[in-house]
């Protein structure tokens, strides 16, 4: 039997390796020299150049004086035309969340196997916060936000969606309470609560606060979360 890898078409490829090299820059908590790229794409250095290049021409990337390579402005105005309406809806809505409750509110979008934040805001004037940076992935097996986007889809739905995931059972109560909640889930200590907003013609999302130990209040904040989601999509009617 062959265990050589298939082969895939050079464009594909190419283009993989570029979407790639965005990733890796994205979670990156600082700039990159290109030799680290390189090594984290799994290529030769003069492909890795070959590849920055083109996404520097488009503003994707950009390089400083070092020479050392992180995400550019292109990708913010990309960032913008994802989820549009949903995000122009939810920031009224997160902005007065986390300035009420004194926490990280965040937007949370389907994609495939994971739920990804789309949208944060964080309080402006609080002590210690939790940071929820825009990108970030969690699998729909932890956390309050996957728990809530999977509340909002029939268990035969999800099935047909993601095959092999398991539909968790605390996404059947927080169907009925209308919220969902976390702890220790993601990151030890951090507590998360979440509700599910229904897009029209799209998938769910899920409106989600997050803090470090478990809420005061819970019961009270999702209720919040759910008037909240309620009124997001008032707005995508």
């Amino acid at each position: 039997m062959d265990s050589r890898p298939a082969k895939v078409p050079a464009h594909s490829q190419t283009l993989s390796r570029g979407i790639r090299a965005l990733e890796i820059l994205a979670e990156a908590q600082s700039p990159l020299t290109i030799a680290e790229l390189s090594e984290a794409l799994g290529v030769h250095r003069s492909i890795a150049y070959r590849i920055l290049r083109t996404l520097e021409d488009h503003s994707l990337l950009m390089r400083d004086d070092a020479g050392r390579v992180q995400a550019g402005p292109g990708l913010a105005a990309l960032a913008r035309g994802v989820n549009r309406d949903l995000q122009t809806a939810s920031l009224p809505e997160l902005t007065e969340l986390a300035n009420e409750l004194s926490m990280t509110a965040f937007i949370a979008v389907w994609d495939h196997r994971d739920s990804v934040t789309l949208l944060t805001v964080e309080p402006r004037h609080s002590g210690a916060t939790l940071a929820q940076r825009p990108g970030t992935r969690h699998s729909f097996s932890s956390g309050a936000p996957g728990i809530a986007i999977q509340s909002a889809i029939s268990e035969d739905a999800w099935e047909r969606l993601a095959p092999g995931l398991p539909y968790r059972p605390e996404a059947r109560a927080a169907r009925t309470a209308g919220f969902a909640t976390s702890h220790d889930e993601v990151l030890p200590g951090v507590a998360a609560i979440a509700a599910p907003i229904h897009i029209p013609g799209g998938m769910p999302a899920a409106i989600c606060v997050v803090s470090l130990g478990p809420s005061a209040d819970p019961a009270a904040i999702g209720a919040r979360l759910a008037a909240s989601a309620r009124a997001i999509e008032g707005q995508l009617q």
